[in-house]
């Protein structure tokens, strides 16, 4: 059994802020994937639902998500969405069934 986790995170920008939310969010990934624990970290754009952006994330552990998010891009990212956002974001964090 491995302690790598899976996380699934969405974010819905508010009407008229999906651009500033897009921004936002291609600032972060670079620098979190240059993360020593990061295995995985890609952003998308649903194509479906606009303004709306999925993240699907692999990390060693959740310690090293708990890292990440004490990290400058990440506080940053959370600052930048702040106020932009139709609710909260919805984050899954998950194991797979091995």
């Amino acid at each position: 059994m491995t302690d790598a986790i899976s996380l699934v995170a969405i974010v819905q920008a508010k009407a008229g802020e999906e651009q500033a939310v897009e921004t936002a969010i291609r600032a972060c990934v670079l620098a979190t994937r240059k993360e020593a624990d990061n295995l995985s970290y890609i952003a998308h754009r649903d194509l479906d639902v606009a303004g709306r952006f999925v993240f699907v994330e692999r990390w060693a552990s959740r310690a090293a998500l708990a890292t990440h998010e004490k990290e400058p891009h990440f506080l940053a990212l959370v600052e930048a969405l702040a106020g932009k956002t139709a609710g909260p974001i919805s984050v899954s964090i998950l194991s797979a069934l091995d």
